[in-house]
């Protein structure tokens, strides 16, 4: 192995580990609590050296949410492989997502709520946020129905869930409840 390829793969490794951190430290204390600082301190490395990874912490929380981008796309494929039914799809496809969420709520802010300075729906969106919403398009463009664009129907079918996620988070709606609103989802939009 040469120098330079020793160099890269450890250049490579700080930079998981800088993510890696991010993560935890957001799950832990919430994104507020993430600064170049408290960052540098836990991963024993200056400021200077997380800086030459990363201009900022929003180019962080990008890299975590393009993370949790790629594993919300296999925790959602996962989920709908195992279903028989397109009716069983669509709706492995909501409790993945959901579960998700909550299982993973500082990810799911970088993803969704955070400005990680990700380009979202145009050309030069990163591939794993068109990879994650191509797991949802997969299973939802069979049930747009006629005469609707799937991408928009996915789109709807995303808006839905986010706000079923974000809302019951915040408390707004009773997760007791979670269920039957994945149900009436499934039931109302998707044309089975």
């Amino acid at each position: 192995m040469s120098v330079q390829e020793r160099k890269e793969r450890e250049r490579a490794e700080r930079e998981r580990l800088i993510v890696a951190t991010a993560r935890e430290l957001a799950e832990q204390q919430g994104w507020e609590a993430v600064t170049t600082r408290r960052l540098a301190e836990r991963i024993e490395y200056s400021q200077p050296v997380l800086y030459s990874h990363f201009r900022g912490k929003q180019e962080i929380i990008g890299a975590v949410a393009l993370e949790g981008a790629a594993e919300m796309a296999a925790a959602v494929r996962a989920a709908t492989s195992a279903a028989t039914s397109t009716r069983g799809r669509v709706t492995a496809l909501a409790r993945a997502y959901l579960d998700f969420a909550e299982r993973n709520p500082a990810l799911y802010d970088a993803m969704f709520q955070l400005d990680g300075g990700l380009a979202f729906a145009q050309e030069d969106t990163p591939e794993p946020l068109k990879n994650a919403f191509a797991a949802l398009l997969e299973s939802l463009s069979e049930v747009a129905g006629d005469g609707v664009h799937p991408g928009l129907f996915t789109e709807l079918f995303w808006a839905a869930l986010h706000g079923i996620a974000t809302l019951t988070r915040a408390g707004r709606l009773p997760p007791e409840y979670v269920e039957q609103r994945v149900e009436l989802l499934v039931d109302r939009l998707a044309v089975l």
